[in-house]
């Protein structure tokens, strides 16, 4: 891959973005993390992604040159739509995704963010979506996916002026989960993926699948499922496995069976 990267360590697929100066979103960048997706979804060594950028930013926003090579309106529908469908799929992955957010998240940077399960800032980050200042609004689900994490007053003043926030407002508001000193970031992203990559596959799939519900039907339909989907999970090895631990005192080892 040409703008991406990444290597394995306890079950924790470490992928860089790389795409200097400011690791800007073109349609290749998001091609390949749709190509990423392909190479670890059925990888059991990789248990949780953590995404992060290289340099100064982990990316401030799309390729505003690549859009003079874009001419009519439907043309940038479908860059939207495309870029629409691989953040879904992020966000409906079977693995955890952790980003961990450092120097600024703008624009489709912030988008992609967004698109994670997790998001860990620096203290000093800025977050936002500044399209309108271009005359433009965000196009990968930025205006849907904004007040679902921080309530419709504050996705519409961060819309309409343009204006980012700081990684501690952002933690403060529910758009990211912590923030800390930029030094201490990356290490406390890897010790929370680590965390994760020790539980069961079967049973972090399954909660990832639940939440989706959450979106997307009643509260009904989602306690309807979930019982159903804890009946498979309770007759895997995996259960047994961790309720023999707790029973004898020890740490679990969990398989994927």
């Amino acid at each position: 891959m040409g703008f991406l990267s990444w290597e394995i360590e306890e079950g924790v697929a470490t992928v860089t973005l790389n795409r200097p100066p400011a690791n800007a979103l073109a349609r290749g960048v998001i091609l390949e993390i749709n190509d990423l997706l392909d190479a670890v979804e059925n990888d059991d060594a990789v248990r949780v992604l953590l995404l992060k950028g290289e340099g100064r930013f982990f990316s401030a926003g799309a390729d505003i040159k690549e859009f003079t090579s874009v001419s009519t309106g439907e043309e940038f529908s479908e860059l939207a739509e495309s870029g629409q469908m691989i953040f879904e799929r992020l966000e409906r992955f079977s693995k955890p995704v952790i980003a961990a957010i450092h120097g600024a998240a703008l624009g489709g940077g912030l988008e992609l963010a967004m698109s994670c399960h997790i998001r860990l800032v620096s203290e000093n980050a800025k977050l936002g979506l500044p399209e309108l200042q271009l005359g433009l609004i965000p196009g990968f689900a930025g205006t849907q996916r904004l007040p679902r994490y921080v309530g419709f007053a504050k996705a519409a003043e961060m819309l309409l002026t343009s204006d980012p926030i700081s990684g501690t407002e952002a933690a403060k508001i529910g758009l990211a989960n912590h923030a800390y000193p930029e030094e201490e970031l990356f290490s406390r992203a890897q010790e929370l993926a680590v965390k994760i990559a020790k539980k069961s596959p079967i049973a972090v799939k399954a909660a990832l699948d639940m939440l989706q519900y959450v979106k997307s039907a009643s509260y009904y339909e989602g306690v309807r499922a979930e019982a159903n989907v804890f009946g498979s999970v309770f007759v895997s090895d995996d259960a047994k496995e961790g309720i023999s631990a707790f029973l004898e005192k020890r740490e679990p080892v969990f398989k994927g069976k």
